[in-house]
């Protein structure tokens, strides 16, 4: 079979982050069966050596170049807003779309090159035709939903600019709605997704195909360290992520500390903004590393790991990492979206904490008890071979290529 997947974002490596690591292992098992064509842009981080790494996984690979950079200033905002009110096309959508690209993709569908087209992160859907639907197989692959994420993050008061996305907000209810109903195909990543896909149009072909995890780049730890370390791990560029990492460590972790003195937070993740550099400047027992080699010898060292995010949906390939890597786990509702980890039937797979004091308590349980830590480290471990390795869930998404 002959698939084209469009991606704006460059997918390799994979270990960059969530779009780049769903994209890549979810295509990479693909190629190997089928003869895939990847389009994709260049941002200025991206070498040559990425894109020679990338082009030895797929058939032909497509690169262009991505737009300039954004305009800043008011004028420039009011347009955007004007733009999207009128066209029905979010700015960050319009920002990444290249004419280039268009022209490409509408040529290859008129000449038949492809018996199924796939858009990598729902940004992708911008290039697709409505019609197409009627003589190949369209798929959009949405990672989260941009109008859940808003809405949630108005409900929550962590959104970055507030009075945008109050205007923004129906907008992207319209955007989403029509957007997933030129596809053949809808693919999620949470059953709270697919609720949300079938609610904007109740005749379209949902299914859930949740992230997952490299097992031999996140082995299970070897043994459990004797310390008080806690570990957040995230690209901390990802205003989501700032906004866990300060209120995790300005809210929660001085509270830990007064009970265990020797306790240690690290959060681990690439580019830190400026705000999360400066929690060390307050806290000397917080320790910003930046990019690492190697996330898994991080989470080996780690006691608890915590995925305290109070925003941002879809599953978190983040937090399936720490319960590969075997480190107990504690998370909000948005840290552990989409994975069962208590309740009937369920084992004990990682403590669900909100509020400070839920911290508090599942933090303080945890160094407390390591019978508690070795029931999550083992079960949280298990139910990743079992149901969220790449090559089960990249087969998954096959199958509704192929449908």
């Amino acid at each position: 079979m002959k698939i084209l997947m469009l991606s704006s974002t460059f997918p390799y490596p994979p270990t960059k982050g969530g779009t780049h690591n769903r994209t890549f292992n979810l295509i990479q098992p693909i190629a190997q069966r089928h003869e895939v064509t990847l389009v994709t842009q260049r941002s200025p981080d991206v070498t040559d050596e990425d894109i020679a790494g990338l082009k030895q996984w797929v058939k032909e690979l497509v690169v262009f170049e991505r737009p300039n950079t954004i305009q800043s200033g008011l004028i420039a905002k009011i347009q955007r807003f004007v733009q999207f009110l009128s066209q029905g096309i979010p700015p960050n959508v319009l920002y990444l779309y290249s004419e280039e690209i268009q022209q490409w993709v509408d040529r290859a569908v008129a000449e038949k090159q492809y018996d199924a087209i796939t858009c990598e992160h729902s940004v992708n859907e911008i290039y697709i035709r409505p019609q197409w639907r009627n003589t190949i197989t369209t798929v959009i692959d949405i990672h989260s939903s941009i109008y859940r994420t808003c809405k949630n993050q108005l409900e929550t008061n962590t959104s970055d600019n507030p009075q945008r996305d109050r205007l923004y907000l129906p907008l992207l209810r319209r955007y989403e709605q029509n957007s997933i109903k030129k596809f053949s195909q809808v693919v999620v990543t949470t059953d709270e997704d697919q609720k949300q896909m079938e609610t904007f149009a109740p005749n379209a072909k949902v299914t859930v195909i949740a992230n997952g995890v490299d097992l031999d780049t996140f082995p299970y730890r070897p043994q459990e360290p004797e310390n008080h370390n806690i570990i957040f791990v995230g690209g901390l560029d990802y205003f989501v992520n700032i906004d866990a990492a300060c209120f995790f460590s300005q809210e929660v972790f001085p509270l830990i500390q007064q009970q265990f003195p020797d306790a240690n937070l690290t959060l681990v993740g690439s580019k830190p903004a400026s705000e999360v550099k400066e929690l060390t400047t307050n806290n000397s027992a917080i320790t910003v590393t930046g990019r690492v080699p190697s996330i898994a010898e991080y989470l080996h060292q780690a006691t608890i790991a915590v995925a305290p995010l109070r925003t941002g949906f879809g599953m978190k390939i983040k937090t399936l990492e720490y319960m590969a890597a075997g480190t107990p786990v504690v998370g909000s509702d948005r840290g552990l979206e989409g994975i069962e980890v208590a309740g009937e039937g369920i084992p004990l797979r990682a403590l669900r904490a909100n509020t400070v004091p839920e911290y508090l308590k599942a933090i303080t349980s945890l160094f407390d008890d390591a019978q508690l830590r070795a029931t999550l480290s083992r079960n949280g471990r298990k139910l990743i071979e079992k149901e969220y390795t790449w090559s089960s869930l990249s087969q998954q998404y096959e199958k509704v290529i192929l449908s």
